[in-house]
Formats: structure tokens, C-alpha cells, sequence
């Protein structure tokens, strides 16, 4: 446990899984802590399990982030914290749907809380942490940004966490203020069952503890890292991959179509 004061840390869908995880652990370095999630009641016991464990301050907003007005609430209650000194936007939705037989319904509420609370959440308390020149952004994105196979939807939304987060990186660099997207496989949560999914399906050599990743990714943060891929062993993969995307976007400019393309 840390007696050092790292200011506040927002986690969101912390109630259970991997955003429990990361509140236990940041409390344990040292930061007070803002919880959001659904179940408010879940929260509140979390909160005084962490309060009697590292002697920290921890708040919690009963929020459903699928909820206009809840997120509103949320910005509001963020962006006035001048303590604020990092956010985790872990909390997300999930499902193996494909468009053509999606609930509409359920389709809209992930993009919400995948994209569009994320998106609000890290705009309400990213102009503070620059005016600070100190502090970070963690956006728990997921391996299927990169692969399709779990559906178009659920895929797509991690695939915007991974382009935004990058694109945020650019945006604060050299204002003190970092930016890191974590990318989990598999990861061992009620997140499955949520999803309508059963875990004990996959593979279990490639399912992760919810501990294991978020140590591995705390470990990450703390080296700079732009990207956090806790599953891969190569990191000089990553840096081919990036590299190579990159590479194939200049090849996509040009100021007339290719020949493949004449009528």
C-alpha cells in the first residue's frame, strides 16, 4: 500500500470484473477513487471494502452509462474534480450479434456505452488534466478491434476505442497528460455471461485472470506505453504491425483512382 496521494482515479463499470480489479489496485498506489457502474449497490460495498483496506477516499455514482442523463451526470460531477488525476474507461457491452438479427435496442445501448460515453467521459476531464500537465487516459479497448469474428458491432466499437485513443495520444503529447489503450483477449469475468456468452467454450489456455491483466497493464502505464497488448509475447510484433498500417495508409493517396480502376 501507498501513502502517497496520486490525486483521483475514475474507473468506470467498476463493480465487478476488471474494473473492481483496477480499484483495487489504484487505491493501492495511492489514488482516491470516483466509482461509476449500474449497480449502485455493489459499488457502495466495494467502496467501503477499499476504504477499511488502503485508508483512501472513494466515492461512487450509480450511473447506467447507457442513460443520456446519467452520463451527463457523470461529466458534471468529473470535470469539476480538480483532483482528478486519471479516468479508466473500462466500462463496456458486449455481445457475439451480427446485423442482420441484432436487437436494434441492444445494438444502440453498446455503441452508447462502448463509444459515445467513453467519448463524453474523457472529453469532460481531459481539458483539466491538460491545464494540470499531469495525469492519464486509460481506454480498455479489446484483440477484437483487430478481428471481426465476434461480430461487426461489438468489434466496431472497440475498433473506434483504438483509433480515438491514438489519435488522443498525438493530441497530448508534450502537455505532461498520457494516453494508453489496453487491448484484453479472453479475460475471466461476468462479462460473458452478460454477453450471453459461456467462457468454459474457449479455449482455456488463452482465458486471462481479470488480476493478471490489469497488473499487466498497470505495469504498462508505468513504462510509457501507448499500447498495452498483456497476451502478446512479441512486442516488436506490435511495433511491425503499427508500422506496416501505417505504411499501407500512404499507399492508399493518390490524386487519381489506380489503373485497375479505368472503365
Amino acid at each position: 500500500m501507498s501513502n502517497q496521494n496520486k490525486g483521483t482515479a475514475v474507473v468506470t463499470g467498476a463493480s465487478s470484473g476488471i474494473g473492481a480489479v483496477y480499484a483495487d489496485r489504484l487505491a493501492g498506489q495511492g489514488y482516491d477513487l470516483v466509482l461509476v457502474a449500474r449497480r449502485a449497490d455493489r459499488l457502495d460495498e466495494l467502496a467501503e471494502k477499499l476504504r477499511y483496506a488502503y485508508s483512501r477516499k472513494v466515492s461512487v455514482i450509480g450511473a447506467d452509462l447507457a442513460d443520456d442523463n446519467d452520463v451527463r451526470r457523470v461529466e458534471q460531477a468529473i470535470s469539476a474534480d480538480e483532483s482528478v488525476t486519471l479516468l479508466v474507461n473500462n466500462a463496456g457491452l458486449g455481445g457475439a450479434q451480427v446485423v442482420a438479427t441484432a436487437d436494434a435496442d441492444l445494438a444502440e445501448r453498446m455503441i452508447k456505452v462502448n463509444i459515445v460515453a467513453l467519448t463524453r467521459l474523457t472529453r469532460a476531464v481531459l481539458p483539466g488534466l491538460i491545464a494540470r500537465k499531469r495525469g492519464a487516459i486509460v481506454n480498455i479497448a479489446s484483440v477484437l478491434a483487430f478481428d471481426t469474428s465476434f461480430g461487426g458491432i461489438y468489434s466496431g466499437t472497440k475498433a473506434y476505442v483504438v483509433n480515438f485513443t491514438e489519435a488522443l495520444q498525438r493530441e497530448v503529447a508534450g502537455t505532461g497528460v498520457r494516453a494508453q489503450v489496453v487491448l484484453p483477449g479472453a479475460t475471466r469475468t461476468e462479462f460473458w455471461e452478460v454477453a450471453g456468452s459461456d467462457i468454459a467454450n474457449v479455449p482455456q489456455e488463452i482465458v486471462m485472470s481479470a488480476d493478471d491483466l490489469v497488473d499487466a497493464a498497470l505495469v504498462g502505464l508505468a513504462k510509457g506505453e501507448a499500447v498495452t497488448a498483456p497476451g502478446l509475447a512479441d512486442a516488436a510484433r506490435l511495433d511491425a504491425f503499427l508500422g506496416a498500417r501505417q505504411g499501407f495508409f500512404g499507399s492508399l493517396l493518390a490524386g487519381k483512382p489506380a489503373a485497375r480502376y479505368a472503365a
